[in-house]
């Protein structure tokens, strides 16, 4: 009988399969981002809403960056499973779960009375968003194959910038113009979730053809084949302080908002978000077909920029200015993810993308994680102002760091 486990879109390429890969009409890629967009949605869609849980509950600055720091530890916890999982059963077995772990969430927030439900909801969340960010990205390249990895990746990429900085707004614009805003926001988006859920049934993937061997273990730090940790390196060296960047915004952005503008007006906290996220999606369709050793060298640039907004914002007092902060940073953000991802594209197998994504995301999101609140905290200790203009030079300098290293290692990339 005939091998029927050629048609698989997700099996690794071999000879004879481009026929089968052009079959797959170019709807499915953007079809297949769906899911990344849609979790990522539900990522960030608490940011305009943390200023009502603050006046209903009570707690501080500090307590706010702990509750966006279990997201992140959720996260990583899921990278460590998520990325192996998916590239030895297949991207689906590992997508529909994170999808109903974040409908889950959407309960618990719409619910929420207490920090302790905050927190469980942004844990689960971070679990979602890590399953997704593997295996949903990796989904993508599989739908996409070997002649469209360059379109994958940019795909994938905006899928979640694009995520990202629509819940917020979403929410900003749900929970000021219609009732019990915490409830409706999170319906909102359990219905958003509920299509994601569809369309990763009828996805056009299969299991993978070759599983890994069953010595290896199954819960790891993620890494990337021998001779990948360079382009790994270099990703994580822009790709970290451009999501941190974001990470501080998102976090603390509202706090800067009241601060600055006198104003809790939830709508201009989401929309700020939306606009830092807009930029992130916009740059990379601009800057796709560049060497991605320009592509990183840009995402430094605005990673820097953003922080010196960030510092002149707050000594200032200047919304413009922290707007202005904002785009640098999702800009920062969206060309150093889009450099790291394509780099990792270019080099790694499909039967070990998963896990390469997750490796990449790994190295993003610890500084994301403890780089926030470490500044949160210290806000709460010595002021706002104070507590940005550190965590600003901080990160600078970081992203100063990162582009040398890439400026350095710029003939061995493309």
């Amino acid at each position: 009988m005939p091998d029927t486990r050629s048609a698989r879109v997700d099996d690794p390429p071999r000879p004879g399969r481009e026929a089968t890969e052009a079959a797959v009409p170019t709807w499915w890629l953007w079809a297949a981002a769906w899911p990344v967009t849609a979790v990522f949605v539900l990522s960030n869609a608490a940011t305009p809403l943390y200023v009502l849980w603050q006046r209903d509950i009570g707690f501080s600055k500090g307590t706010l960056t702990v509750i966006f720091a279990c997201y992140i530890a959720g996260l990583l916890g899921s990278l460590l499973v998520s990325g192996v999982l998916s590239d030895r059963v297949g991207r689906r077995p590992v997508l529909l779960p994170a999808l109903v772990l974040a409908m889950a969430a959407c309960v618990i927030f719409a619910t929420a009375s207490s920090v302790a439900a905050l927190v469980v909801a942004r844990l689960f969340t971070g679990v979602a968003v890590g399953a997704v960010v593997s295996a949903g990205m990796a989904a993508v390249t599989d739908v996409a194959g070997p002649r469209r990895k360059r379109l994958a990746a940019l795909l994938a990429s905006c899928a979640m910038v694009f995520g990202a900085g629509l819940g917020p707004f979403l929410a900003g614009v749900l929970s000021e113009t219609l009732p019990a805003p915490t409830v409706t926001v999170f319906l909102v988006e359990a219905v958003l979730l509920a299509t994601a859920v569809l369309t990763t049934l009828r996805m056009p993937l299969g299991r993978p053809e070759t599983p890994a061997p069953a010595a290896r273990s199954w819960i790891r730090v993620p890494r990337v084949p021998r001779g990948s940790g360079i382009r790994l390196a270099l990703g994580v060296a822009v790709f970290a302080p451009g999501i941190t960047a974001t990470s501080f915004v998102l976090s603390l952005g509202p706090s800067l908002l009241a601060g600055l503008l006198g104003t809790t007006d939830r709508v201009v906290a989401g929309a700020m978000a939306f606009v830092m996220f807009l930029a992130a999606t916009g740059v990379q369709f601009a800057v796709q077909r560049l060497r991605r050793s320009v592509i990183l060298l840009i995402g430094a640039v605005g990673t820097t920029a953003a922080m010196a907004a960030l510092v002149a914002a707050v000594h200032t007092s200047s919304v413009p200015l922290l707007i202005v902060a904002a785009v640098f940073a999702g800009a920062g953000q969206g060309t150093g993810q889009l450099g790291g991802l394509s780099l990792l594209n270019a080099s790694v197998p499909p039967q070990r993308l998963a896990e390469a994504n997750a490796a990449l995301n790994v190295g993003g999101y610890v500084p994301a994680g403890v780089l926030p609140v470490a500044s949160g905290y210290l806000s709460d200790a010595i002021g706002l102002t104070t507590g940005a203009t550190v965590f600003g030079a901080v990160l600078a300098t970081l992203a100063i760091a990162g582009g040398v290293v890439v400026l350095g290692a710029r003939s061995r990339i493309r």
